[in-house]
């Protein structure tokens, strides 16, 4: 998925991931291709059991013990990040790449003030004096609307909104270069919802981040990001820009999901459901994952697994069928 003048920051290439459990071998992740570009926005989206906080995980290195890398490998900037040493990727997470997490009461210790939180990063990856990353931090909180008073309370003082407020100040300590937010506004309100990424649109501006952003929502995704790439069953089924794979959808999953958004269009037709349940990864069926959930289905999508092609500049499909669609 290279397109001319894009630097890729992130580049996954044929990523294969299982985990071994007592049930079984768990398919996490199979035969995936993706690549974040420099600067720009990419929405990965899937029903929950997709893969897509795994391949968040997977980048920065963050995996169970139990997680087997059989194929592939995960280029940050061109070099191969399996060849990083524990303290250079530990320099990276926080530093070069930062993560916002679903829920900032569990990512957050409930046991520091959130102002030392904060100060603890910039005194490991800025090497300040700790009174300098107090001032730093209070600057910082009300970067993302909150009073540098508030620097002495702890976590559960907060609301939910600003406990992720929080989480997403602590991302930007180090002006990351990539930002991934794993469904960063699902346990908020929706005028919240509508805070916060509001605020992330900003930031992401003014620090010229590129972001990965995870989640269910298509809305979010038209909303925040340049380009989308929707995930079935461990693996990218159809990738392009959002305006393209949004309004000509090309994979019958991403069709699906697009038919189950409610309008507020008054056209009396009913919302499609996608029949049937998302793959099961200790079992995953021979050929296209989503075939047993298919209208379009035939003997080869049941028998032969579809590679991405691209069928107009940079929007990809990996179905045998895409024309019908």
């Amino acid at each position: 998925m290279s397109t001319a003048k894009r630097e890729p920051l992130i580049d996954i290439q044929n990523y294969t991931l299982e985990f071994e459990t007592e049930t079984g071998i768990k398919k996490v992740i199979n035969d995936l291709n993706l690549t974040i570009y420099q600067g720009e926005s990419l929405g990965l989206v899937g029903e929950a059991g997709a893969g897509k906080t795994t391949t968040a995980l997977s980048i920065l290195r963050l995996l169970d013990k139990n997680a087997k890398l059989k194929s592939g490998k995960i280029l940050y900037k061109g070099q191969d990040m399996s060849t990083f040493k524990e303290k250079e990727m530990e320099n990276l997470r926080g530093g070069n790449i930062a993560m916002i997490f679903q829920n900032p009461l569990t990512s957050l210790n409930p046991t520091f003030t959130v102002g030392e939180q904060i100060a603890m990063v910039y005194r490991k990856h800025k090497k300040m004096k700790n009174k300098q990353a107090w001032e730093e931090a209070g600057k910082l909180v009300e970067v993302v609307g909150i009073p540098r008073e508030r620097l002495k309370d702890y976590p559960h003082q907060f609301s939910g909104g600003m406990r992720q407020r929080i989480g997403i100040a602590a991302s930007l300590v180090c002006e990351p270069e990539l930002l991934i937010a794993d469904e960063p506004t699902t346990a908020l309100d929706v005028t919240i919802q509508a805070q916060i990424l509001e605020l992330m649109k900003e930031l992401q501006t003014k620090y010229d981040t590129s972001l990965l952003m995870i989640t269910h929502n298509l809305g979010i995704i038209s909303e925040l990001c340049k380009d989308v790439a929707v995930m079935y069953a461990g693996a990218i089924i159809e990738y392009g820009s959002v305006k393209n794979v949004f309004a000509k959808p090309k994979h019958p999953y991403t069709k699906g999901l697009l038919g189950a958004i409610p309008t507020l269009a008054d056209t009396k037709e009913r919302l499609t459901a996608i029949p049937g349940t998302i793959a099961d990864a200790y079992n995953l069926p021979e050929g296209c994952s989503f075939s047993p959930r298919c209208e379009h289905a035939t003997e080869e999508c049941h028998k032969n697994t579809p590679k991405l092609v691209e069928l107009e500049e940079g929007h990809y499909v990996a179905c045998w069928h895409h024309e019908e669609v």
